[in-house]
């Protein structure tokens, strides 16, 4: 049958027990609805539904039940980071990973110097090296 083994949305994740992001800037965007599970949280960030935003990481509530999806991670400017036993926060690896997967077209990190501080060469330049 096709059922069976459904992949855990949270493998997107990385969890941090016990912590809350807080915008400093105000643009940034969040949304919040009570949801039972935090699989329910993930799959909803993962596939951007009913979110006007990027969703990039969520934080769940789990006195509340409460799930808050955000517009940023913890390495956004403008975001504090806060203990609060309340909340376990799950950010998307793709935004939080610096490594690049086969061709690193997908790479969403923030790393732009080589490992010796070279500044990257931009995607779209093809000078000194070309592609």
């Amino acid at each position: 049958d096709g059922k069976g083994k459904r992949r855990n949305p949270l493998h997107d994740y990385k969890k941090t027990g016990e912590l809350m992001l807080i915008k400093v800037n105000k643009t940034l965007e969040v949304k919040t609805k009570l949801l039972n599970t935090t699989e329910q949280c993930a799959k909803r960030c993962s596939r951007n539904k009913g979110l006007s935003f990027t969703c990039k990481a969520f934080a769940y509530d789990r006195v509340t039940k409460r799930c808050h999806w955000l517009s940023f991670n913890s390495l956004t400017n403008g975001v504090r980071k806060k203990q609060d036993h309340a909340f376990d926060l799950f950010e998307k690896k793709d935004y939080v990973r610096n490594c690049i997967i086969g061709k690193g077209a997908d790479y969403k990190g923030t790393i732009s110097v080589t490992k010796s501080g070279i500044p990257c060469q931009a995607w779209n330049s093809m000078i000194p090296h070309e592609h």
